[in-house]
């Protein structure tokens, strides 16, 4: 080699200097795997340049991947050693190649879980099928479930629905509807056509590559899956007219029932798990406090009155009465809240006039700021005092005057102020 040229900066950093390989065969800066290779290029005949990848050596010992050639020159028979720097090419073969093992790994996994699915599927006892979510179009059914939906003439299968007796129809439809739109995992015990035979159908709703599809299992043991039966309760508290939550010590929701989601305005009871009460309940960070304090202390509460707010802005009056089910970190807390809305008011100790009740303003205590309840308060408590004293003194206003220490023109006042007596007729406003 007479002359060597580093082009590259990051090659002139991994190579020795010039100098070190001037004036030494070319076999010196390339590795034992490529003597062969170079020489073969030294001695081809001229003509088009063939590319070789050479592995050459760095200062540090490793090996750089060139993609050469050779070409002649002059008369002299002069050979010139071109290089591209293969190191970029190198990291990203490199890079297809772990990829491209990533996928094989992942696509063997992926058939492995498909063949016990298939199997499971396939040597399942129960009739299981996978339906369209929108069109309700079975789309995949076991040999069980294929035995089902095959028509008596062998040649084409039924709709679902046709399995089951007319009068279960809407109530498959409506199942298939409800599992379509609240998700999870629904029950409902039906009759199949022909058999006279109950059944549970259990629906799943699931997805697959940006599709929802429904699962439907039919479960001949129906006292086993048919939660209704099994625990009356249950479905009670389902099916009742006031709202009840269940949440962990924290106030988080566990469960709640179809009412609770009518009052707050919720279309799923998946939208309420692991969200705080405190969102719905009263006044935010005061009222679930008071009763989770007093839950911890007493165990119970009864009774205590505030607000139910719902997602789009309704109020409603409610009435909450809750009991601690379970003590420690994962314990259990019931909430049963009624709608008090709608409830007809009871005898209260009416004031005439403008005047509020006693109970009427203890109702306000939360929803009116401090000062104007005692302002409130104060006017309630003068006008009783005046009412009392025009009572004991058989409306004598001079009498009432002096018993509560004013002068005639300030009795006067406060009369006409809460309207009471008749001032013009008895001819003393003047």
């Amino acid at each position: 080699m007479r002359e060597v040229l580093y082009p590259s900066g990051d090659l002139a950093e991994e190579f020795p200097p010039p100098a070190a390989w001037t004036g030494k065969p070319w076999m010196h800066a390339v590795g034992a795997d490529g003597h062969a290779k170079l020489q073969e290029m030294l001695d081809g005949s001229p003509g088009q340049p063939r590319w070789r990848q050479l592995n050459f050596l760095s200062h540090a010992g490793a090996s750089i991947a060139l993609l050469c050639t050779v070409v002649r020159v002059g008369h002299g028979n002069q050979t010139i050693l071109l290089g591209r720097d293969m190191r970029a090419m190198s990291g990203l073969q490199q890079r297809l190649v772990q990829a491209q093992q990533s996928l094989e790994r992942d696509y063997g996994k992926l058939r492995d879980a498909e063949a016990r699915y298939r199997v499971l599927f396939k040597t399942a006892a129960e009739p299981i099928m996978i339906l369209d979510a929108a069109s309700h179009r079975v789309l995949e059914a076991n040999p069980a479930a294929s035995q089902l939906l095959t028509r008596p003439d062998g040649r084409s299968t039924r709709p679902l629905v046709d399995l089951f007796v007319p009068t279960d129809r809407p109530q498959l439809e409506g199942l298939l509807q409800q599992v379509r739109t609240q998700g999870g995992t629904q029950q409902a015990e039906l009759t199949l056509a022909g058999e006279s035979k109950a059944c549970v159908v259990a629906a799943t709703l699931f997805r697959q590559q940006s599709a929802s599809l429904i699962l439907v299992r039919l479960d001949g043991e129906a006292q086993v899956h048919d939660a209704g039966k099994r625990n009356p309760l249950l479905n009670l508290i389902e099916r009742a007219p006031d709202a009840f939550v269940v949440t962990d010590p924290a106030g988080r929701i566990q469960a709640a029932n179809t009412t609770f989601l009518d009052l707050a305005e919720i279309a799923r009871a998946d939208q309420v798990l692991g969200e705080s009460l405190d969102r719905w309940l009263g006044r935010p960070g005061i009222d679930l406090d008071v009763l989770l304090g007093n839950l911890r202390q007493h165990g119970s509460v009864r009774l205590f009155a505030t607000r139910l707010r719902g997602e789009f802005g309704a109020l409603v009056d409610v009435e909450v009465s809750a009991a601690l089910i379970s003590e420690g970190a994962t314990g259990r807390l019931g909430f049963a809240i009624r709608d008090v809305g709608a409830r007809l008011p009871g005898p209260t100790r009416e004031v005439t006039g403008t005047g509020r009740s006693v109970e009427q303003l203890t109702q306000l205590i939360g929803r009116v700021p401090l000062k104007d309840l005692v302002r409130e308060a104060t006017d309630l408590i003068e006008r009783l005092c005046i009412e009392a004293a025009l009572e004991l003194t058989t409306d004598n206003r001079a009498a009432a005057a002096e018993m509560l220490g004013l002068s005639r023109q300030s009795l006067y006042v406060k009369l006409r102020r809460y309207g009471l007596g008749d001032l013009a007729g008895n001819g003393e406003e003047a």
